[in-house]
């Protein structure tokens, strides 16, 4: 098996499945997570193969992004890695780190292997900083969700259910989940790359609040 050859054979695929699609969790965003995920990989001694293979088919999976939902999702992935040829190994190990990465309402254990760690945090940090704050409203926008609402008041605990079904609010995202990410980083290398996009955010909201006052 040639690794470089699945690698571009899977960018072209994820490419030709995400790049239109409207909601944050386009092939931009694919391409921002896979680049972090090979850096921390590099940092952190993780299997950089395994973390780039991961970190490109990670939304292929989505249950957001797929009408059947998860495992229709990581049915397609399993499908596309057995045409082309990846091992039962191979095979595994990503569809282990696909299934178990995700936030969903922050309920699920900590990643079992560091090229789970890896690619979890790389995905974390594209949803925090400025690329997070711009991806929060994209989405908010794409599934009708108010920018902001002062009676609408972010939920403590939720159930994975409650997470994707129940209406919130672009603004209240940022305390159910993006001010969250920072504390529940695996590696080093994200737990210092997501300082400076932590306090990014901090710092927008302080000046949300301001402007939402009216304030000059």
């Amino acid at each position: 098996m040639d690794k470089n050859r699945l690698i571009e054979e899977a960018t072209a695929f994820v490419r030709s499945e995400l790049e239109n699609e409207a909601s944050g969790h386009d092939w931009w965003h694919i391409a921002r997570v896979t680049k972090m995920a090979k850096h921390i990989a590099e940092q952190e001694g993780a299997d950089v193969f395994i973390c780039e293979m991961a970190a490109l088919l990670h939304d292929i999976a989505d249950e957001k992004l797929n009408e059947g939902g998860e495992e229709a999702g990581l049915k397609r992935v399993k499908d596309w890695l057995e045409v082309h040829q990846a091992d039962n190994e191979m095979i595994n190990t990503i569809i282990e780190i696909i299934s178990t990465m995700s936030f969903k309402g922050g309920n699920h254990p900590p990643m079992t292997t560091l090229e789970g760690k890896v690619v979890q945090d790389a995905d974390r940090l594209d949803a925090i900083g400025a690329i997070g704050i711009a991806r929060t409203f994209a989405y908010a926008g794409a599934h009708g969700d108010l920018i902001y609402d002062p009676a609408i008041h972010p939920r403590e605990k939720m159930t994975k259910e409650e997470y994707r079904a129940v209406k919130t609010t672009a603004v209240n995202h940022f305390y159910e989940k993006l001010l969250k990410l920072k504390n529940l980083m695996n590696t080093d290398t994200a737990k210092e790359m997501a300082e400076a996009r932590h306090q990014l955010m901090e710092d927008f909201l302080q000046k949300f609040y301001h402007e939402w006052e009216g304030n000059l």
